[in-house]
């Protein structure tokens, strides 16, 4: 996120509208059965037990197309059809793990290993990089046009995300990818996943160091291959995680250094007077003031761990705060009251007259970004502080009512799936303030996000 209107590729630039996602599936069931299964027991079940059943359902949507998989992104009505996003994924890998069941071990280790033959079997580039985001199911395109493969195609490539554009490399997507293998390579001791990881790090370490004024690692490249001027808080937040990873792990004294080359642009992304981080920079020499995204605040915590910048975490409670009902203008929840953080400073600024983006419905200055918002709780009960952990119960529990009443009724590869699993995106349609919205899906990334803030598992130590 660099304070403009992000590349076409950014994970984070969704197409489509609709509302949310209902998904089912016991985490340690085959695929088929686990929709099945999940539906008897939703009832029944804990909260954390139905997150972790919507994240088994996604993964297992396409049981017709072969045991190498990944996981859907969203529900079908988010109009992205069987997309699996590489950050999404490996988010859904570090929830598994996160769960230290044998059946997540078992998850974990099968997207893994999907990841590893998207290195391996890329149609074009032999060198490490992983795609923003893959197609894993057969779906008929808007304009009429058949995509009738699953996540391996017929010659054995990576079936990658071409209908939308999802075809360049972000550093963050990788390093997410990176530091999901290095977990597995830690938990399963396999020298696959660690070597995956390197593979990540060096192309990373190719394709993203600059030698700017302000430092750290660029942007990544668009699906021209070629490189883009940006550089992310976000970003290089993520490679503090990586490259710490990579250095415990190899013993190699590359990483280090290139670890204290993302610390250091994290660290000049401070502004001490208000205690907050900023995004990032356009061209390597200037900060970007604004907008302020909730991410840098949270995430630079669980990486650093520094006590003099915890105060970012304040800053986001305070600043990004948002109470959504149905009484708010342009809200789209039934029922309830929900807390808790938007996204950005300037989606709490946006033009509820206008929509998000053409086609798209108009924003909710008010709605609540439930990815970010189990940020700021796991960020939370790592800092604790005096009154942390109830502010962070507090917003659990949002997010878990957010899983009781937002988004039923929707489906995952066509089918039907049980009510109350998993996390919408969004509790209203809200405005990022970088060119793209979020909108009310039952959405992978959402829930293992709260799954790891339930479990207090900071994927980003190193």
């Amino acid at each position: 996120m660099t304070g403009r209107q992000g590349p076409a590729f950014s994970r984070r630039s969704l197409i489509g509208a609709g509302l949310g996602i209902s998904a089912m599936g016991l985490a340690a069931a085959g695929p088929g059965q686990a929709m099945a299964a999940g539906a008897a027991v939703a009832g029944r079940e804990s909260a954390p037990v139905r997150g972790r059943a919507f994240l088994a359902a996604a993964m297992d949507a396409y049981p017709d197309h072969g045991a190498i998989r990944l996981t859907q992104s969203y529900t079908d009505q988010a109009g992205l059809f069987s997309t699996a996003f590489t950050y999404d994924n490996a988010l859904a890998i570090l929830a598994h793990l996160a769960a230290r069941t044998s059946g997540g071990l078992s998850r974990a280790t099968a997207l893994g290993d999907a990841l590893l033959y998207a290195q391996s079997h890329d149609p074009v580039h032999d060198d490490g990089r992983l795609r923003q985001a893959y197609n894993v199911g057969p779906y008929t395109f808007y304009d009429g046009s058949r995509q009738p493969d699953g996540f391996v195609r017929a010659d054995g490539s990576a079936n990658v995300g071409t209908q939308f554009g999802f075809t360049g490399t972000a550093v963050g997507d990788m390093a997410w990818a990176g530091i999901a293998l290095s977990a597995l390579a830690r938990r399963t001791k396999a020298r696959r996943f660690l070597a995956g990881a390197v593979r990540i790090g060096e192309w990373i370490e190719r394709t993203g160091r600059t030698d700017e004024p302000l430092g750290g690692y660029k942007f990544g490249v668009d699906g021209a291959n070629q490189r883009l001027p940006f550089t992310s808080t976000e970003h290089n937040t993520d490679l503090v995680c990586l490259f710490g990873r990579l250095a415990r792990l190899t013993g190699d004294r590359v990483w280090p250094e290139r670890r204290g080359r993302a610390e250091a642009f994290v660290r000049r992304m401070w502004e001490p007077s208000g205690g907050f981080f900023y995004t990032g920079t356009n061209d390597g020499v200037t900060v970007n003031k604004s907008p302020i995204p909730e991410d840098t605040q949270t995430w630079t915590h669980l990486a650093l761990g520094s006590a003099g910048r915890s105060r970012s975490l304040d800053w986001a409670a305070a600043e990004l705060a948002v109470v959504d009902h149905a009484e708010r203008r342009n809200s789209t929840v039934p029922a309830g009251s929900y807390e808790g953080v938007t996204f950005s400073s300037a989606s709490l600024v946006a033009d509820e007259d206008a929509p998000i983006a053409e086609g798209q419905p108009k924003p909710d200055r008010n709605g609540v970004w439930f990815e970010g918002t189990a940020h700021l709780a796991l960020a939370l009960r790592d800092r604790r502080d005096r009154g942390d952990e109830a502010r962070a119960r507090r917003l659990i529990a949002s997010i878990e009512q957010a899983q009781e009443l937002l988004g039923g009724g929707q489906t995952l590869g066509g089918k039907a799936l049980p009510e109350r699993a998993g996390v919408v995106s969004a509790s209203s349609p809200l405005d990022t303030g970088f060119g793209f919205g979020y909108y009310p899906y039952r959405h992978t990334g959402a829930t293992a996000w709260y799954l790891m803030a339930a479990a207090r598992f900071n994927p980003l130590q190193a």
